[in-house]
């Protein structure tokens, strides 16, 4: 195995608390037998309540798991026991009380398995790119562009209409009024459109600001409107902005295709929202050698597993192909070789003027950019007291740099006194996603140790 890993980098696999905490309770050896593993896989054998013993076992290339215990949960504590009993026996020496390096049967067959999925899903993809018909594609194409200039028209009469009305009028309209407009737009094909104007509907309600906030966003989709409009006149990598802003988008196996970047990849930060049941992870990356930012989006429905292969914390060999556009960001992982050392640092830190230089930088050549990684060198963490009916209240909390300018962290950050603690008051550096407003902390360098928030 090419990394040590962390108990807080394996408890960051588990999918809910309740899970980690009886990860650690089953990373207990005298809770199993036939322990043993090598530089792909670690199986073990856990007594549970049934008759015959779990059968746990991990692939460590990315890492993936398989129990036969009848939980639904991924990875289940039993995996999340076995794999923090791994990491502490292997710091403990040289491979502690796992033996053997010619896995079971049962742990071959499945790690076979999973290899021949791969070849099937490619020669799937392969198969299918040849059977497309050329004329039958022209012509879907041509069809979902109707579609889409049908809405985008409908959707400037309705921007037009709102704002010679006044954005006064908008806090007196329900939800709805936003959602009927997002529902047209993806019944025309532009679900990328419709995800922005759904969101919208939030803002009336959010707060000191929010006309700022809202005529931005207004602002934001009138512009995407006017480069639809004009699409055949700009440049190429403009023109797949403003596509994958309306919701076209390349698919992997279309990205396969081209060359990548190939690097070592630190994987600097982690974050996992849910949108309309859909669970949307993006994982940040940084390369070492390239020093170029790249963002993997990986997705689930709220009931299936998310993708576990990319670890904050650690970093990976691999080659990384970008989706076409003026400020390249988003990449798919094209081919991966291993997993290398852990980070010892946080990469391309700077203070807080040059983060809003190289956010502008961003803006001009890419106007829809929501936010922007980026390392803070040698910064404090600050609480500011408000005060309110002669009640002091703390809730102001920001990140400020050695030219003692500074930025608010966002709202919707809830760990502000781990971060501090962390800290201890005095200087870290951060990485952190800028959105224009808020500094979204995602880890830490504090102590010569790299921390996930």
């Amino acid at each position: 195995m090419s990394v040590n890993w962390t108990p807080e980098q394996i408890l960051s696999l588990a999918p809910d608390a309740s899970s980690a905490k009886n990860g650690r309770i089953l990373a207990n050896l005298s809770k199993w037998s036939n322990l043993g593993y090598n530089e792909k896989a670690v199986w073990g054998e856990f007594k549970g309540s049934g008759k015959n013993p779990y059968r746990t076992q991990i692939d460590l290339s990315e890492p993936a798991f398989k129990c036969t215990c009848p939980s639904r949960k991924f990875p289940c504590k039993h995996g999340l026991g076995l794999f923090l009993l791994f990491a502490s026996e292997l710091s403990a020496s040289e491979n502690g009380n796992f033996h053997g390096d010619t896995p079971p049967e049962w742990v071959s067959d499945w790690l076979d398995s999973r290899i021949q999925r791969k070849a099937k899903k490619a020669e799937n993809i392969s198969i299918a790119k040849k059977e497309v018909d050329p004329e039958a594609q022209v012509k879907r194409a041509q069809k979902r562009l109707d579609k889409v200039s049908g809405g985008i028209e409908d959707l400037e009469v309705w921007l037009r209409d709102l704002i010679r009305q006044g954005l006064a009028t908008v806090q007196e309209k329900p939800l709805s009024f936003w959602d009927n407009v997002a529902a047209r737009l993806v019944d025309a094909q532009a679900p990328g459109i419709a995800r922005i104007v759904k969101s919208m509907g939030s803002i009336p309600y959010s707060g000191v600001g929010w006309q700022e906030r809202l005529l931005a966003q207004l602002g934001k989709v009138y512009l995407l409107i006017e480069g639809f409009k004009a699409i055949d006149r700009l440049p190429a990598d403009v023109q797949a902005d403003i596509r994958i802003q309306i919701g076209w988008t390349q698919t992997k196996e279309e990205l396969s295709q081209n060359s990548g970047i190939k690097d070592t990849w630190l994987i600097l930060g982690q974050e996992v929202e849910e949108e309309d049941r859909l669970k949307v992870q993006k994982n940040w990356l940084w390369g070492k050698n390239s020093q170029h930012s790249a963002l993997i989006l990986n997705f689930a429905h709220h009931t299936q597993p998310i993708d576990v292969s990319l670890i904050p914390g650690n970093s990976i060999n691999a080659e990384l192909v970008f989706f076409e556009s003026a400020y390249p960001l988003r990449a798919i992982v094209k081919h991966r070789e291993d997993i290398s050392t852990p980070i010892d640092v946080i990469p391309e830190c700077r203070n807080i003027k040059d983060m809003m230089r190289l956010y502008a930088e961003a803006l001009a050549k890419n106007p829809w950019i929501e936010t922007l990684p980026i390392g803070l060198n040698q910064v404090v963490i600050r609480q500011e007291f408000i005060q309110k009916d002669n009640v002091k209240k703390d809730n102001l909390w920001f990140i400020q740099d050695e030219n003692n300018y500074q930025v608010s962290i966002k709202p919707k950050f809830t760990k502000q006194w781990q971060l501090l603690a962390l800290s201890g008051g005095h200087k870290i550096d951060v990485f952190g996603v800028w959105d224009g407003e808020y500094f979204l902390p995602l880890s830490i360098f504090a102590d010569k140790k790299f921390i996930t928030i």
